[in-house]
């Protein structure tokens, strides 16, 4: 059997400037996604990892380093020599004081190296490519699935990281990792005619990325953002197709807002009851 490749790219050719997407079989009988490329298929498995390996046998390298974290915040404090009795056959501590055997057992503390961080990095673009091929198929569970996955790689290397550029790297993505998800989200609640949870997903994702850029001191680009203004856009075509009935729900909520000082919170509410019909 041949391995050229020619007959398969040809019998599904390349558009340019579409995501070209497909679910097949496998030869297992289990899903694939392909995506095509002007230079070949890039083919991912539906579930855990997209490329199917299994990183020291957890369903990926994230997953892995996960259960180290646990494993090193679980594991018991180390036991102090120095509370040992004499008669339980205790060294007498030599004058003015030893400092421990420099072999001493002590609490793991967990971080992740360079490598590792390069690692994740890595994984976390097979997910990337992965969601961005489920929004094609509208399977918006799957994309919420891997972008919250990503935002959790986002985190762990910036808590966890030993290298100030390895804890930063990533932080430029969560913005556009953040839209997506709340964009996923919205779009699954419509699918099951939820408008009012689809509204309420653009909200948090919107709130989410204002507590971003202020956490990193440039508040003012929020509004010039462009993952904003997609989501704003979203929510600007939803909320006219909102219920009659949500409009007491909005005052209500509005009153409240205004009695416990949420202003921010108010002048979403207020914009919302502008755009509802009466």
């Amino acid at each position: 059997m041949t391995a050229d490749l020619t007959r398969i790219l040809n019998e599904w050719p390349f558009e340019p400037g579409k995501l070209n997407v497909r679910l097949v079989e496998g030869s297992d009988g289990e899903p694939r996604l392909q995506v095509r490329l002007d230079l070949g298929i890039l083919q991912m498995f539906t579930e855990g990892r997209p490329d199917g390996v299994r990183p020291e046998g957890f369903d990926s390298l994230l997953e892995f380093h996960e259960n180290r974290l646990d494993e090193s915040a679980n594991s018991p404090p180390p036991s102090s020599d120095s509370e040992a009795s004499p008669e339980a056959g205790s060294v007498a501590e030599p004058e003015g004081g030893a400092p421990p055997p420099s072999g001493a057992a002590g609490p793991t503390k967990f971080s992740l190296t360079p490598d590792q961080c390069e690692e994740l990095r890595s994984e976390a673009v097979q997910y990337y490519h992965r969601y961005m091929a489920l929004l094609v198929l509208e399977d918006y569970e799957g994309v919420i699935r891997d972008t919250s996955r990503n935002l959790r790689v986002i985190d762990l290397c910036a808590q966890h990281a030993e290298t100030e550029g390895d804890r930063s790297s990533m932080e430029q993505f969560r913005p556009y990792i953040t839209m997506m998800r709340a964009r996923a989200m919205a779009s699954q609640a419509l699918k099951d005619n939820e408008p009012k949870a689809a509204l309420h997903a653009i909200d948090e994702g919107l709130e989410a990325l204002k507590q971003y850029f202020s956490e990193q001191g440039e508040p003012d680009l929020f509004e010039q953002s462009g993952e904003v203004q997609m989501l704003k856009g979203m929510r600007d075509a939803l909320v006219p197709k909102l219920p009659v009935s949500q409009k007491s729900e909005l005052k209500a909520r509005l009153s409240k807002a205004l009695e416990q000082e949420n202003y921010e919170l108010a002048a979403i509410l207020r914009d919302e009851l502008r755009l509802l019909k009466d």
